[in-house]
Order: C-alpha cells, then structure tokens, then sequence
C-alpha cells in the first residue's frame, strides 16, 4: 500500500496510542495534584503533631542549662563536676531505655507511647521544684531521660518515615530536628524572662520556677497528641479523603514500609553485621558528641564570654537561630542534590572551622560568632544521618533496629561530650575533642558515600543473575536492603 495513501487500522490504532499518552497525561497530571494535596496535609497536621512531641522532649533536656545560670549551681552548692554528672545521668537513662523505646513504638502506638512520655517527663520535671541536693537532682534527671528515651528515636523511626518517602524524608526530618534548636530557644526566652521578673517570688529561685513551667507544658500537650495523632497511613481518618488514604498508604510502601510488618527478635542483632552501619554509627557518636555537650553547656559557654545571667539566657536565643537556619539548609540541600555524604561533609567543615577559632581566639566577640558558626554546622548532622541511615536500611526490624543500635551507642559519645566540657571558662578539653571528632566524621562521610557508590555498582552488575533471580522470590522485609529485586533497592550516597 502506498504510503500517501491512509490505513484506516493504522489511523485507528494511532488513535488509540494518542488516546492512551492523553489519558496516561491526564492520570499522571490527577496524581500529582493528589500527591501535592496529600504531602500539604501531611505538612499541615501530622508533622507539626509530631515536631511538638520532640520539641517538648528537647525543652526537657536543655532547660538544665539554663537553670544552671539561673542560680540551680549555686542554691545546690554544684561544682562543674557535679553538673557534669547531672546532664550525664539523663543520657545514662537514654542508653538504658531507647532500644525498647523505638522497637516497642508499633506494638504500643504512637500517639499513647508520645503522649505517655510526655506527661511522665513534665511532671517529673514540675518535681524538680521540691529537690533540695544533687542526689535528688540526678535521680529526677535519670527518669526524665528514662521517659524521653521512647521519643527520642521513635518519632523518626516510627512516624516520620511512614508518612514521608525519601526523597522527601530529609527536608522533613530536618523540620522536625530543628524543633531541638527552636526548644533551645524558646528556653532562653522563657528563662530570660523568669531570670529577669520572678527570681525571688515566693521565695523561689528562678531555676525553680523554669522547671515548674516548662513541666507543666509538656503535660499539656499530650492530650492533643493522643487524641490526633494516627498510628499509621491505614488510620488515617480525620481532615483526608479515601483517595488520600489510599495515596498515603501507597506511598508509606514505596518507602518500604508495611502496616502488617512485625518486630521480629532474633533479626534485631543482625544489622551490626552491615560494614555501613558502622561507618554511619561512627558519624552519629561524632555528632551526638557536638551536639550533646553544646544542648547541655551553651548558656555557660556564653556567660564564660563575660555576659550576666540574664543576658547570657537571650544570647543563647542567637546561638539557637543560627543552628536552626543550619539545620533547615543544610537538609534542602541534601533533599535536592540528594549527594547525602557530601552535604554532611560540607557541614562539617564549618564545625572545623568553628572549633578551631574556639580554641585558638579569646576575644569575647569573636568567640561568639565561632559558638553561632559552630551551631550552624554541627546541629544539621544529626537529621542527615539518620535520614541517612533512614532510607540506607530497609525494612521494619532492621530500620528500627539500626536507628537504636545508633541511638544508644551515640549517646555514650554524647555522655563524653558532657563529661569532657568541665574547665571553664574556655572549656579547652571540649572543644579539642569536639574538634578531632569533626575531623573524623569529615573522614567517614566521604568514605561512606565511596562505599555506597561501590555497593550500588555491585547490585546493578548483580541484578539478573542467577543468585539475584533467586533472591528475588523473598520478601523485603527478609532480605531488607540486601534485595536484588525490580524497586532497585539501593542505598543514596
């Protein structure tokens, strides 16, 4: 047949292939209004539920900082040791009780687990008013940190990663971390008001009157997290159409999450076996071990620069700014370029930088622009690796699993960090470590993403052998990151 010349059953079947990429185009246009409108309520209610749990949780771990410069050292007749020993018993309690915390959190829910810690820690806080000596001042300080162990890495691990995918779990997670930088903030507010109007009333020093406050928040706050927060996409209910459930639910498993998925023991121990755990618990000591002692000695880094009580409480408001545009930034950047290790890399230089002019400065001005340089820098590494380790570890076991093992043991790193910041009012000893464990973080990023880049080449040159069509047949909860199978499961670098 001539070419000039028209075949009805070609022009019919190229109707129908215009017909299809019309509709295909239709479909994908739909979908992705329904996606921006899904991932807009999601920003709308359920992130903020959950950012308020750990910005009460964060408020409950700094507000002893800021109750040190506000006469607790003194009244409790406290040596920098003693202090020391009181930021540390808090995170002794972390260490004991954040396995359980984050691998409990499907069996128990969200919203009770959230809620329940929430108001055991506030009202544990509000009792600290009563205490009368360092011993009961360590025991309140070890049972707070018993309480907000079951927030600490299960907000992230169990409800930031079921609603979020993760291309879109970092600038999220960074939303969330930088709760703990606005907590810090919001702390040297409400102790700069307390230092400067109520120091004295009735009788009270103002450290006692920042716990009572601060206590009573928290408690407060529970109710609406346990009345509000869903357990997971499939209970969704109020605010979100059946079309958005369903999305949500689908896009929890292209995350690679299961509402059916079960804590299984005898697979909790098996992550220690990965070579990238390891390299991504080293980063996280190294942070946690920054991050810790700054949450912990900030107000009285800043009072060491020569500063009064009452204006060391609202410097300590710059200080927290600055790392909270550190830990927003740096997180879009890394959602965008999606290059993980070297945007964790890049924030750490200015931790080096930071540090350095700490130990080798000692005018006043100067020392505060290197503590704001320094909170801009180290505060982000913490949302980056564990959305790092977030979507590197598949499945629901070995992704809980991996962020406890991570938790517990960068916490004993961040009871160094309290313990080596004792000799002010330059805190030397701190500092150089904090700057060596920089340097060493640097070091393991960059090694990291080269060791990601060589397993991704590795599973692509694998993908259809024999072993890899074999493997293909077991589950993603089995095989975890370990599979071979079409979703191309591949650690981001």
């Amino acid at each position: 047949m001539s070419p000039d010349i028209p075949n009805p059953k070609e022009d019919d079947e190229m109707r129908g292939v215009f017909s299809h990429e019309e509709q295909h185009a239709d479909d994908d246009d739909l979908s992705s209004k329904l996606n921006s409108r899904l991932k807009l309520k999601l920003d709308l209610f359920i992130l903020p539920l959950i950012s308020l749990v750990y910005f009460f949780a964060q408020m409950g771990r700094s507000d002893l900082a800021n109750s040190k410069v506000a006469g607790l050292s003194e009244e409790l007749n406290l040596s920098p040791r003693d202090y020391s020993n009181a930021a540390t018993m808090l995170l002794v309690a972390y260490v004991v009780f954040q396995l359980p915390g984050t691998l409990l959190i499907k069996q128990i829910g969200p919203a009770r687990q959230f809620a329940g810690a929430m108001i055991i820690w506030g009202a544990i806080t509000a009792a600290t008013v009563a205490i009368h000596n360092k011993g009961e001042l360590f025991a309140l300080r070890f049972l707070i940190g018993a309480a907000e162990a079951f927030v600490q890495g299960g907000a992230l691990r169990g409800d930031l990663s079921f609603w979020y995918q993760y291309r879109e779990l970092a600038t999220r997670g960074a939303i969330f971390y930088s709760m703990s930088t606005l907590a810090g903030a919001f702390n040297g507010l409400i102790a700069y008001g307390i230092d400067k109007d109520m120091d004295g009333l009735r009788g009270w020093r103002a450290w006692r009157w920042i716990f009572l406050v601060e206590g009573i928040m928290p408690c407060v706050a529970a109710f609406f997290v346990l009345f509000l927060l869903p357990a997971s996409p499939e209970t969704l209910k109020f605010g979100f159409t059946a079309e958005e459930k369903e999305l949500a639910i689908r896009r929890s498993r292209q995350a690679h999450n299961t509402s059916e998925a079960k804590l299984e023991v005898k697979k909790v121990p098996l992550v220690l076996l990965s070579l990238h755990f390891w390299l991504l618990l080293g980063i996280a000591c190294c942070g946690h071990f920054c991050v810790g002692s700054m949450s912990n000695f900030l107000p009285a880094i800043i009072e060491g620069f020569g500063y009064t009580s009452v204006n060391t409480q609202l410097f300590s408001v710059i200080v927290y700014a600055c790392a909270c545009v550190g830990v927003l930034f740096w997180a879009k950047v890394a959602d965008r370029t999606n290059a993980r290790g070297l945007t964790l890399a890049a924030s750490t230089c200015g931790a080096i930088v930071g540090y350095a002019l700490l130990l080798g400065i000692e005018n006043d001005q100067g020392r505060f622009g290197a503590t704001c340089l320094v909170a801009f820098s180290v505060y982000p590494s913490i949302v980056l690796q564990l959305s790092w380790a977030a979507m590197s570890f598949i499945g629901y076991t070995r992704r809980g699993s991996s962020l406890a093992f991570m938790n517990v043991f960068s916490q004993l790193f961040a009871i160094c960090g309290t313990q080596a910041y004792s000799d002010p009012p330059y805190y030397r000893m701190g500092n150089a470590s904090a700057l060596g464990l920089s340097c060493v973080s640097l070091i393991l990023s960059l090694v990291l993403r080269w060791y990601f880049i060589l397993l991704n080449g590795r599973k692509v040159q694998q993908q259809f052998t024999a072993e890899a069509t074999a493997q293909r047949q077991k589950g993603l909860e089995e095989l975890g990151d370990k599979h071979p199978g079409e979703q191309k499961i591949r650690s981001t670098f």
